[in-house]
């Protein structure tokens, strides 16, 4: 398994931007496919957008056109750009990463608030 450590969450008015960073350790971090999810209130975790080993993307439909999600193997880092936020962007942010043999590992999540 790989450990995570997110970064780069806090408070932001809507329309705002921010970036999020997972850093993974381990050198296979490029195999694995990794993920950001999040957690609202009262709410099931949801899969936000996750990018393969190989570089394909896929988004939720409420993030399409507003979140971008990549990868920089050479620094084990995956990242996501959220622009256009939104108050039902509000939510805990985890990084996941996947294998389908050395299975899950998640990161302890990050708090993003939209608010005014």
């Amino acid at each position: 398994q790989v450990q995570l450590v997110e970064s780069g969450g806090g408070l932001v008015q809507p329309g705002g931007s921010l970036r999020l960073s997972c850093a993974a350790s381990g050198s296979i971090f490029r195999l694995y496919r990794m993920g950001w999810y999040r957690q609202a209130p009262g709410k099931q975790r949801e899969l936000v957008a996750d990018i393969t080993s190989g570089g394909s993307t896929n988004y939720a439909d409420s993030v399409k056109g507003r979140f971008t999600i990549s990868r920089e193997n050479a620094k084990n880092t995956v990242y996501l750009q959220m622009n256009s936020l939104k108050f039902e962007d509000t939510a805990v942010y985890y990084c996941n990463a996947r294998h389908t043999i050395w299975g899950d590992s998640w990161g302890q999540g990050t708090q993003v608030t939209v608010s005014s």
